[in-house]
């Protein structure tokens, strides 16, 4: 096998021998050759099963030639938008055009279209028309039934209706792909593919369905019902455990409807070590190196990956739709190895960044029966307190992190991605978090309480305040123990389904009394496919039904975030008019208690000017 870059162009196919490609790979990212890139872990994976791909790296939408480069692939096209939601990656969380794109040569914004995966299938099908089309990745995946989409404010049908494609892979991908791909090979058409777990298809008929369905409500009721939009999400929230559910069907319109077949099963830990020992070039294809590199790897080159899946279960993320609640983990000598040969990278420094996943303290399924039934449909595994049959255990993880600051010309490993801190607190052990605070980390901690109010943290399927009041003293107590002055950084979050005026207030008040502004604040983004999402949109908590409390208006969420930080002096009429406005001018003034003086007052001519426009604008 050649260690080189997958091919780009037609040349590069000749250096190889191709005269065509099994599958062009046609991604919304600048091409990345690194196992934290989904599309090199899929394209990698395909090779290792004898596949030639191709890739087609951000290509010009506005010119159908552009998809053409590599010729008419022998089996099909792939298609993903990237590592992100277009949308997310192109907008704030305001609806502002952001102005750089880590994941395109030198950070430049522009160089992918709108809802990617849509763009990118209607182009290819304007000259391959009937070449099979597979779309998947984190856009297709959380889009694959009706979803509401926040950019347009209504409900979208499934991706796999607007793309034209032919099938859907949801999830990681990697058990679903190989088999749509063996199935292609082996001559049956793409419509015939409805067999594959892990994926979506449509079809005209549900004659053809043997095993037990749940009908979900059709698209033209969910787009116009939101209790109807509601019940039918949290239906697919419950259908999300490979062991459990059941194939989902929803009628998209007249004698057309979209199948769900339940997830894909987990991969063992000797399938994630050999996914994690592809051949990857570790690196962004050279011809990038002259438009400034690609920024995104820069966050992730000398990062390892220890897990996948989390059962933390917040209800903002989307982890539970497309990764899934049951940890899988990589072997110690898998990620050791990997630690290896990064070391000896020339630009290596002698600091792992991070050795994570989407939660870096979860080694483990939260409990011994996952790996048999599956996770529980309508229960959490750590709220609203953690169950009586979790694993509260970091002893593994620990051994790990071990072996790897032991290595040669490792100087320190950090821990950067996020801990579950209700976990931490869940195992009474004090061996993982004094070793953490000793070895893998520098001066803070940053950690994710998200609010302090009890009724927010609720909606959030976070664990209450007291948990992480007992885990700062904890915090604290280890601190003094190994001799460390540190500090935890909290992230939080403004404007989440539950959050009234008075709840935003509170957390300004919680924030005062830290005696510093967080660098770290995110105004609710309601993403694809969260149950947070689902109560921005329907004002309902589909789990019980009750009725939520949701700032939508952009006025009110603009007011939540400033209060959070309410002493940059560019928020202070949104401060001043929320104080005002909820009966708490307490809380303007000198006294410490308060946030913010009557007016702005500074010791030089600049903020002198400035407070008077904020008093002029803050008169009512």
């Amino acid at each position: 096998m050649i260690h080189d870059f997958l091919p780009v162009t037609k040349d590069d196919m000749k250096k190889r021998g191709w005269e065509e490609c099994d599958f062009v790979y046609v991604i919304g990212d600048a091409y990345v050759d690194h196992s934290s890139f989904g599309p090199a872990i899929i394209s990698r994976f395909l090779e290792s099963c004898g596949y030639k791909v191709g890739i087609i790296a951000q290509p010009d939408w506005k010119d159908k030639e552009s998809i053409t480069k590599l010729g008419r692939p022998r089996l099909g096209f792939l298609v993903s938008a990237g590592n992100m939601d277009s949308m997310v990656n192109h907008y704030t969380v305001s609806k502002k055009r952001r102005h750089t794109d880590a994941y395109s040569p030198g950070g430049r914004m522009g160089l992918r279209p709108d809802y990617a995966t849509v763009v990118y299938c209607n182009l290819i099908r304007q000259t391959y028309k009937h070449v099979p089309i597979v779309i998947g990745g984190i856009e297709a995946s959380l889009r694959r039934l009706s979803h509401y989409d926040y950019w347009s404010d209504k409900v979208k049908r499934s991706v796999l209706i607007d793309s034209g494609a032919d099938i859907l892979s949801y999830g990681m991908g990697e058990h679903s792909v190989v088999e749509i791909a063996d199935a292609l090979a082996a001559g049956i058409a793409a419509r015939d593919i409805t067999f594959v777990r892990g994926t979506v298809y449509r079809t005209d008929t549900l004659d053809n369905i043997t095993e037990e369905y749940i009908e979900l409500p059709g698209f033209d009721e969910v787009s116009t019902d939101k209790k109807a939009y509601a019940k039918s999400f949290y239906t697919q929230y419950l259908n999300t455990d490979p062991y459990a559910a059941k194939i989902l069907v929803e009628k998209v319109k007249n004698k057309m409807y979209v199948v769900q077949n339940p997830p894909a099963f987990p991969l063992t830990q000797q399938q994630m070590d050999d996914v994690y020992s592809l051949d990857y070039m570790r690196a962004y294809h050279p011809s990038y190196e002259k438009l400034g590199g690609i920024p995104a790897l820069s966050e992730i080159k000398f990062s390892l990956t220890s897990n996948r899946g989390c059962f933390g279960g917040c209800s903002f993320c989307a982890l539970t739709f497309h990764q899934g609640r049951i940890v899988q983990a990589r072997s110690h000598e898998s990620i050791v190895n990997e630690a290896v040969i990064m070391t000896q990278d020339k630009d290596f420094k002698g600091y792992i960044h991070d050795v994570g996943g989407p939660t870096a303290n979860f080694r483990h399924a939260s409990c011994d029966k996952q790996q048999k039934y599956g996770t529980c449909p309508s229960k959490q595994c750590l709220f609203p307190e953690p169950c009586r049959n979790l694993k509260a255990d970091h002893k593994d993880y620990v051994e790990l992190l071990r072996k790897l600051k032991k290595l040669p010309k490792v100087k320190k490993v950090f821990v950067r991605s996020g801990i579950r801190f209700d976990y931490v607190m869940a195992d009474r052990d004090d061996t993982f978090l004094r070793e953490l605070c000793r070895d893998h980390i520098s001066g803070q901690l940053r950690v994710a309480p998200e609010h302090i109010s009890d009724n927010v943290l609720k909606r959030m399927g976070k664990p209450s305040n007291s948990v992480y009041t007992a885990f700062l003293k904890r915090y604290a107590r280890i601190n003094k123990i190994t001799g460390k002055q540190q500090f935890v950084v909290p992230y939080l979050m403004s404007s989440h389904p539950g959050s009234t005026m008075k709840e935003a207030i509170e957390l300004a008040e919680y924030v005062r009394d830290m005696g510093y502004i967080p660098e770290q604040v995110q105004d609710f983004y309601p993403t694809p496919s969260t149950l947070s999402t689902c109560m921005y949109y329907t004002g309902y908590d589909p789990r019980t039904m009750e009725k939520v409390y949701t700032p939508v208006s952009a006025h009110e969420k603009a007011m939540q975030r400033a209060l959070i930080q309410y002493k940059n002096p560019e928020n202070y009429k949104l401060v001043k008019e929320a104080l005002l406005s909820n009966g708490r001018a307490d809380l303007i003034g000198f006294d410490k208690k308060c946030l913010i003086p009557p007016r702005v007052i500074g010791n030089n001519r600049k903020n002198a000017k400035r407070g008077k426009n904020f008093e002029k604008a803050g008169k009512r």
